[in-house]
């Protein structure tokens, strides 16, 4: 799809933490046609745009949903804040990024999010569970502290509704008793760590990771030893902040290591 430029009304603006805000966009239906896992550029002022994952599967009613995080010390986040308070519409400019889910493939999903990286999951989840309910999915939200989790009832509900989901919460600060239910599972520490530690063989899957480059390229470099498959891993990292081999070797991995 090529990208275009158009206006947005601003229907919704609620925080969902104190650092978390959700946005919903209006605009012409067919305007507002993306693939599950793109993302879209908002216009701060005539030289800075800004990208955000689009976080809701394209359903033709054109409805856009975005997560932000809030940064009071940046002043992009500021001037972003200010103008979703105040504007009643927006430019915004999609859609952008080749990481969407693969509508021809029905191998398990592995999904790994740090933060506001669930934007991008929720689109590809809404999508993949309206194309085929009995599709193992198994999503993994990294965060600092629970209270981070900010749609961590959305991720329940998917867990409690659909049998081939899974929701695993990977949390920094020390975890409470009660996290674990059907089909969600508790992980304490760093998301590469947790991986490592619990996640198992994942030849056969798709993966999908969204986070900065260092958090996405230390998750392949622990998925490469579990049997991730090189062309079956996405991230629009690859696209901004190429690495090569995007994959490492085992063997490679094992060296670096001094095993």
């Amino acid at each position: 799809m090529t990208a275009r430029t158009l206006t947005c009304q601003v229907t919704v603006v609620e925080d969902l933490t104190p650092d978390v805000f959700r946005v919903h966009l209006e605009g012409r239906a067919e305007a507002m046609e993306h693939a599950p896992g793109q993302y879209l550029e908002l216009r701060l002022n005539d030289e800075t745009w800004v990208p955000f994952s689009i976080a809701n599967a394209h359903l033709g009613d054109g409805m856009l949903e975005l997560h932000i995080q809030h940064w009071p010390e940046r002043a992009n986040s500021a001037l972003l804040r200010e103008l979703m308070q105040h504007a009643a519409q927006l430019t915004v400019r999609l859609p952008e990024g080749e990481c969407v889910l693969d509508d021809t493939s029905r191998r398990p999903l592995t999904l790994i999010a740090a933060g506001t990286g669930f934007a991008q999951m929720k689109a590809i989840v809404e999508a993949a569970l309206r194309q085929d309910a009995s599709r193992p999915i198994d999503l993994w939200w990294a965060v600092r502290e629970r209270r981070d989790l900010y749609l961590e009832s959305l991720a329940r509900q998917w867990a409690l509704e659909h049998p081939h989901f899974h929701f695993h919460g990977v949390i920094e600060s020390p975890l409470e008793e009660n996290f674990a239910d059907t089909r969600v599972t508790a992980h304490l520490g760093r998301i590469d760590r947790a991986l490592a530690r619990d996640l198992g063989d994942i030849h056969g899957h798709d993966v999908y990771v969204s986070g900065s480059p260092g958090m996405v390229y230390a998750c392949v470099d622990v998925l490469a030893s579990l049997g991730l498959e090189p062309s079956r891993v996405f991230s629009d990292v690859f696209a901004y902040a190429p690495r090569i081999p995007i994959v490492p070797t085992v063997g490679s991995l094992k060296q670096g290591t001094g095993s």
